[in-house]
């Protein structure tokens, strides 16, 4: 393969699952599973690096995000940024070379087929499809695309899809910064499918070892977006048997149309009520699925589609929404027949209660307040800004894999779909109950009983897998703690007050000049106290501030922050504490109140360090402000070549723990500025240089007894995990989505170190 810095076009078999930045989760995925031999269409992927290159030489980076400066929580203001900001790269000129790049890629595709093609074009975003957040219908799909004019227009409304509110929402709420992220546009032969769906690998709420597929007529739209009740297959994967058939009846289903584009027409009397897998498909898609959850070492949420006697995948991801929810040992205990009113399909574990709200058409969204049931026809990704606030969500049509499940799941909102006839049964201002796990919609409120069975089986399902490695959390908004503490998360391995502090609005010093110094503490205990009343006795440790001074400069009152030609090298992390000490003094006296709270499990963590003397001077400022060294967690995080090569230095000066930031870690290493998007294929938290740093580091601190753990995204990444459990790691601490996918990478790590041993050592190894 060719330097891919400056190419505007890779084709699929080219890259693989290291290539995320390059060409998105779902362009990286489809690579890596041609590149292992299974059924995918071939095609090549519009580069992310052409993306960003298309808002560099336009210059219409700086406006574009300008657009995006909202309150995501306002649909008014969320839907004029979505006008401005598509609006803008839509009525932009695509440059000569990636116009000229596109048609050319697009006519050897058709020289490889022999034929003028049909296509499907794809949105991948760089934070798509990942471990922590799948982004699952944040960006554009097109189907039955031809003729290279066509295939460049559909991959211009991909890119402006980037910008659709949903996804703009989406991100805000997961932490993703707008400016880091990029899009890649895949261009893959589409498949005229007969049949088509979706598999889960695993059960998605639970993650048993059960294999479920769901299956429709015609292409794959119908299932993924929950305009049909699909058939629902469940298969035991140890014993490869079928153990479940749900036949639904199909109304409607999706087919190309020979002029381009795709149209929804019914499904044939004959085929209605037809099973649609026979069982030898059913047992070849699960064969697949579990090489495909083998390879990635982590449960796959798979599309499919089959033509004639062939199976080809289409997408896979990982699922993130494992254990996400649990039922809060609430339960519908020994209700009477006569008070369900409705059933469906169980997709989003929890119970929930409120006032139905029939959401007919997407102009009325707004109707779906804070602790109402939103009920529909079916969920659209556009809707995703209100299945965040309500208590619940019931729709007619849909399955386990629809939209409404998977976002549900995710966002840990009670959910029934397929119910056929909640929005004609229902009626706006009704107060009903559902149950999440069951699929089960109860008239009126059911008050909170005893722990039900169910609620029982999820515990037990959590406490399960138990590993000598714990498995921490990452949190950045204080109302995720109770999210986060039901992970069963061993601790809090990273809390950032820089999202705290920019919460506020206004700028730290500018609360020093107005003598409001009290009040600016007072917000940083509140909110540091709620996850450390939350997780209490586990351990949080607080990373204080280390944001970059472009952050800070939009703040009221931030007008004096330097100018810096790269804020990501400049003045943040200990280095701001140090000089800006008035500010750090604060934090500390925040720290200083919840310890004299009891709060005993709060540790306090310096970003960004290069030098002993930096925790040295840090150290003399926390005595001044009377914290007792030696009482609490003290610990560095370890960003910086320099810190990781000289890291007995600051044992001998004195810490508790260290934890590896690796996204600095890796910048710093590799000479990679990770916001750059010219650059962005160069970035690997995996290069053996950055894990030499990580090995050298874990071995000086277990001699001297210094705990060390990882807060940055590479530890949600299985292989990383693995690697990482190989070193000697004491924590990892993923996003809250991937704790349990974390746990369960670092289970078949520590049984394959143990396995190992004694293959090598016999019995006596362990």
């Amino acid at each position: 393969m060719n330097n891919v810095n400056d190419m505007n076009i890779v084709w699929l078999n080219d890259v693989n699952s290291g290539d995320v930045s390059l060409v998105g989760g779902k362009g990286a995925s489809l690579g890596e599973m041609i590149n292992i031999g299974l059924p995918v269409p071939g095609g090549f992927a519009v580069t992310a690096t052409a993306f960003r290159r298309f808002l560099d030489e336009t210059q219409i980076a700086d406006k574009l995000f300008k657009f995006l400066e909202v309150n995501v929580d306002h649909d008014k203001e969320l839907k004029k940024a979505e006008k401005e900001a598509k609006g803008l790269v839509l009525s932009t000129e695509m440059t000569d070379d990636i116009y000229k790049d596109i048609i050319s890629a697009y006519k050897d595709l058709c020289k490889q087929e022999g034929k003028e093609v049909f296509v499907a074009v794809r949105s991948s975003a760089t934070a798509e499809d990942l471990p922590g957040a799948s982004f699952a219908g944040q960006q554009e799909t097109f189907l039955n695309i031809s003729g290279a004019e066509d295939v460049v227009l559909a991959v211009k409304k991909c890119w402006a899809s980037l910008y659709e509110g949903r996804a703009i929402f989406y991100r805000e709420k997961q932490g993703f910064d707008h400016s880091s992220v990029d899009i890649s546009v895949i261009v893959q032969v589409l498949v005229d499918a007969k049949k088509a769906g979706v598999m889960f690998t695993s059960h998605p709420s639970t993650g048993e070892p059960k294999t479920i597929i769901e299956a429709a007529w015609g292409l794959g739209e119908s299932v993924v977006s929950g305009g049909v009740s699909p058939d629902n297959y469940v298969i035991n994967n140890k014993a490869k048997k079928i153990i479940e058939k749900v036949i639904s009846s199909k109304e409607v289903m999706h087919i190309r149309d020979e002029n381009g584009g795709v149209i929804k027409e019914a499904v044939p009397e004959e085929r209605k009520e037809k099973q649609v897998l026979l069982e030898n498909e059913i047992l070849n898609l699960t064969e697949i699925g579990q090489i495909i959850e083998e390879h990635y070492g982590a449960p796959q949420d798979v599309e499919w589609v089959i033509n004639g006697n062939k199976i080809y995948i289409v997408q896979s991801r990982p699922i993130t929404t494992i254990n996400n929810a649990s039922e809060s040992g609430v339960g519908a205990s020994e209700e009477s027949p006569e008070e369900i009113i409705l059933e469906g399909i169980g997709a989003s574990p929890g119970i929930g209660s409120g006032g139905v709200k029939i959401i007919n058409d997407i102009s009325e969204l707004d109707k779906a307040l804070e602790g109402d049931i939103l009920v529909t026809k079916m969920t659209t990704p556009d809707m995703v800004p209100a299945m965040r606030r309500v208590a619940g969500i019931i729709t007619n049509e849909g399955g386990l894999t629809c939209h409404a499940a998977i976002v549900s799941r995710e966002l840990g909102t009670p959910a029934v779909v397929g119910t056929k006839k909640a929005t004609k049964i229902l009626e706006d201002g009704m107060v009903v109950t559902i149950n999440g796990k069951r699929g089960i919609v109860y008239k009126g409120i059911i008050k909170k009983a005893a722990p039900s069975e169910d609620a029982d089986q999820v515990v037990a399902t959590r406490q399960k897998i138990i590993t000598a490695t714990e498995v921490k959390v990452n949190i950045d908004f204080p109302d995720l703690a109770d999210k986060a503490a039901a992970t069963g998360a061993d601790g809090v391995g990273l809390l950032r007050v820089e999202h705290m502090i920019l919460s506020l609005k206004k700028h730290p010093n500018a609360f020093i000049k107005e003598g409001k110094s009290a009040e600016y503490i007072g917000a940083l205990t509140k909110d540091i106290g709620e996850v450390a009343e939350a997780f209490y006795p586990k351990p949080v440790w607080v990373r204080t501030l280390d944001a970059p001074t472009d952050e800070f400069r939009s703040m009221e009152g931030g007008i004096d922050e330097p100018e810096e030609d790269n804020p990501m090298l400049g003045w943040r992390g200990i280095r701001r504490d140090l000089t800006d000490v008035e500010h750090f003094r604060m934090e500390l006296r925040a720290f200083k109140n919840l310890f004299d709270k009891g709060l005993t499990n709060v540790g306090i963590m310096l970003p960004l360090v290069q030098h002993p003397s930096e925790l040295r001077q840090a150290k003399r400022i926390m005595v001044e402000e009377g914290l007792k060294i030696g009482t609490f967690d003290l610990g560095i995080m370890v960003e910086t070549p320099g810190c990781a090569l000289t890291i007995e230095d600051f044992i001998e000066e004195g810490l508790d723990f260290i934890s590896f930031g690796t996204n600095d870690l890796t910048q710093y290493t590799l000479a990679v500025d990770r916001n750059n998007g010219n650059i962005a294929h160069l970035y690997n938290e995996q290069h053996k240089g950055v894990l030499k740093l990580i090995e050298y580091v874990i071995q000086k601190c277990k001699r001297a007894g210094v705990k060390t753990s990882i807060c940055g995204q590479a530890g949600s990444s299985p292989e990383m995990a693995r690697k990482l459990v190989e070193f000697g790691i004491d924590s990892i601490s993923s996003n809250i989505d991937a704790v349990s996918d974390v746990r369960e990478s670092v289970a078949r790590a520590e049984q394959r170190m143990i396995l190992d041993s004694v293959r090598n050592n016999g019995p006596d190894a362990i």
